[in-house]
């Protein structure tokens, strides 16, 4: 059984992300649910251009069904930081399930000669340098990190979308 509309693996939540890589793809030329909700948005399929580029997704662990918060590390110098998020944008999906996906934060993440010191810790702590859950990181104003991992789509039993964003 498929839910996807261009997809039929097998697997709801692989469809699902290959048809969320074909809608983004098409937007960069490179009963409804939240995801198809948020895809027709990207699309422009509600009125107009959108000017929206990436359906943000939440991705659930079949073990135990919690949400999956992936890692990975940027450099600046010789400093090698590692960060997690719970929010990705899907790059690729391949024929056999592997999804390559984009770690997204909050645009102000990482701004630190504009805020308060006190304020920028606890924003890092809160809202997407290692956030607990879903709920601690903010989901507004995402951007793309360029911080790509390769995960396994038969791991996972749900995807939640977001709403439609221009994270580029």
């Amino acid at each position: 059984m498929s839910c996807g509309k261009n997809n039929n693996s097998g697997s709801c939540v692989i469809d699902i992300l290959k048809d969320i890589v074909d809608a983004q793809n098409d937007v960069m030329h490179d009963c409804t649910t939240s995801c198809e909700q948020s895809i027709a948005d990207l699309l422009g399929d509600t009125g107009g251009g959108s000017g929206f580029d990436t359906v943000p997704v939440i991705l659930y662990c079949k073990d135990g069904c919690k949400p999956f918060k992936g890692f990975g590390s940027t450099r600046s110098g010789n400093d090698c930081e590692v960060r997690g998020s719970f929010f990705f944008r899907v790059k690729s999906v391949d024929h056999d399930g592997c999804a390559i996906l984009e770690l997204l934060f909050a645009d102000r993440w990482g701004r630190d000669s504009e805020d308060d010191e006190d304020e920028v810790e606890a924003s890092r702590h809160h809202r997407g340098h290692d956030p607990n859950s879903p709920a601690d990181q903010s989901c507004r104003n995402l951007r793309a990190s360029g911080i790509c991992i390769t995960v396994d789509l038969n791991c996972f039993c749900h995807v939640t979308c977001l709403p439609a964003a221009a994270t580029l």
